[in-house]
């Protein structure tokens, strides 16, 4: 092959391997992209079943605060009506 040759075959070839290489690149690029975003998707779908497995185990803090406010209200109360109810009658 002369060097005319040579030349145009390297014209040729080296873009079409560069555009080749960057097709390659930009696929694998797309495939990345999607399997991030399905594992993103899957996390939050994760997230979002722990979070209610949680909320439905225990119970919030302020929740219990408010319960044992209740629990002492109806204690006092119980013990404020012991003292004002009558004694029963001696037999």
């Amino acid at each position: 092959m002369n060097d005319s040759a040579v030349q145009v075959l390297v014209q040729v070839v080296v873009p079409a391997v560069a555009l080749a290489s960057g097709l390659i690149a930009t696929y694998v690029s797309l495939q990345n992209r999607a399997l991030l975003a399905e594992v993103r998707k899957e996390i939050a779908e994760l997230e979002n079943r722990i979070i209610t497995r949680i909320n439905g185990t225990y119970v919030r803090a302020g929740e219990c605060h408010l319960r044992e406010e209740l629990v002492h209200e109806r204690i006092s109360a119980l013990v404020a009506g012991i003292h004002k109810a009558e004694p029963p009658p001696d037999r």
